[in-house]
């Protein structure tokens, strides 16, 4: 069994932290639905697509939710894009925030 210094810092998240940060997920979810209706799609298409849940595309979009990576992938190539277009406007946010 490892031994911890008393004074380590506890694993995990810090109680009260999210890692979910709303700028962030605003932007890639603006990205996400512009890139969606510029293919004339809808959610339900895009969710048929990509195999990913309509509600959780609709959450995405919302920026109420940050995509994992893998989900990223699969909504780049449903979308006929490349996932550097999705997250460009998304680092330019970030970008301009810090």
């Amino acid at each position: 069994m490892p031994i911890h210094p008393k004074n380590a810092p506890k694993p995990g998240r810090p109680k009260g932290y999210s890692s979910l940060d709303g700028g962030i997920a605003k932007a890639f979810g603006l990205a996400t639905k512009k890139r969606r209706l510029e293919a004339g799609m809808s959610q339900e298409a895009l969710a048929l697509e990509t195999g990913i849940e309509r509600s959780y595309i609709s959450r995405l979009e919302r920026g109420l939710s940050q995509p994992s990576l893998l989900a990223l992938l699969k909504l780049a190539k449903g979308l006929g894009c490349e996932s550097w277009e999705l997250l460009s406007p998304v680092e330019k946010s970030f970008r301009r925030r810090r």
